[in-house]
């Protein structure tokens, strides 16, 4: 094999596994059915989207957000809050999700990105802590009771189904649209410049590149995905409240997720979804309310180790056992291609 047919062959194989993959989705609500089955299911690609959207910031552009739950609260209140309002369709609200989401990125994105490494994750966990504690105190927005959409589907546009497969082809076209926008951003000159933001800040300003300019981008592009998932969860679940929207275990959800795939892939938030979203269900399924808390020391004790052995993740993985079994020269032409 030539080195310039070695790329070819490689994209052929990736473009035969993303087939295998789009097929096994597409096909899994009428392999795996039951109730059960099928919400797990359209429970993954929700939590595949959400971390999706972080991955965008925190694993592009390196910046650790752990108040990602103030987009995804916004997005799940507001279509909630335009039914209880004026009896509107939820979904009538999610433009509006997305917009004041855009107005409170920025307005969180200017103080905070002066700050680096752990000093701006601690103040995203503050900003996301302070917005629940006003939720939960605002009666507008129904305070530490939260909202609820229709009892009833009055009209298709209140998405409100009775199974859970008409929600999974739904969160599987969204999420075929959120990787869709990544891997052309991956390939975009603001892609090129997130890695050089994520490889180091001073560097690449001295380079020139915009960093804080740069990094907001990606915080709007994060924000606007990360609403528009707490939408479809209110979509789905039917019910809000500052905890389920707002909570610090909805960030962490997403960090978790996105790092054991493969934070900074296109498929790692993806692939952690599918390993941990049936692990979290089992277990709460299993041991009832007390399953939520053995979930998260199974879910620490799984970072604790990929961070001990592979920070890269599952994804870094799969690439040394792919890179394993080529042969000199493509494994040659492979760290050619890392260091261009």
């Amino acid at each position: 094999m030539t080195v310039e047919a070695l790329p070819r062959a490689g994209r052929r194989r990736a473009g035969w596994g993303v087939l295998a993959a789009t097929a096994a989705l597409l096909l899994y609500p009428w392999v795996f059915t039951g109730d059960f089955m099928e919400r797990l299911g359209a429970l993954v690609l929700l939590s595949a989207i959400a971390a999706s959207a972080w991955n965008i910031l925190g694993g592009f552009a390196g910046q650790i957000s752990v108040g990602h739950a103030v987009f995804y609260g916004i997005g799940a209140y507001m279509p909630l809050l335009v039914y209880q309002l004026w009896q509107l369709p939820p979904i009538v609200g999610i433009p509006f999700a997305i917009a004041i989401s855009l107005v409170v990125a920025i307005a969180i994105g200017f103080p905070t990105f002066r700050l680096l490494g752990h000093y701006f994750s601690m103040a995203t966990i503050a900003v996301a802590e302070l917005i629940r504690i006003v939720v939960s105190n605002w009666d507008f927005v129904g305070a530490a009771i939260g909202l609820m959409g229709p009892a009833v589907s009055r009209t298709v546009l209140d998405f409100s189904f009775k199974s859970s497969v008409p929600y999974y082809y739904l969160f599987l076209t969204v999420l075929a649209l959120v990787l869709a926008v990544t891997w052309h951003l991956q390939r975009s000159r603001t892609g090129y410049y997130l890695r050089a933001i994520k490889a180091g800040e001073r560097a690449a300003r001295s380079l020139g590149v915009p960093v804080r300019r740069y990094k907001l981008y990606a915080l709007l592009l994060s924000a606007a995905f990360t609403s528009v998932a707490g939408s479809l969860y209110a979509l789905m679940i039917g019910f809000i409240d500052p905890d389920s929207g707002f909570g610090i275990l909805v960030s962490v959800d997403m960090i978790i997720i996105a790092a054991l795939g493969g934070a900074g892939t296109l498929f790692g938030p993806l692939l952690g979804a599918i390993i941990l979203v049936p692990l979290r269900e089992f277990t709460n399924a299993e041991f009832g309310g007390g399953g939520s808390g053995l979930t998260y020391i199974l879910f620490g004790g799984i970072i604790m180790a990929i961070s001990r052995f592979e920070p890269g993740g599952l994804m870094e993985i799969w690439n040394r056992i792919a890179g394993s079994r080529l042969g000199p020269r493509q494994r040659r032409h492979r760290s050619a291609n890392r260091a261009a």
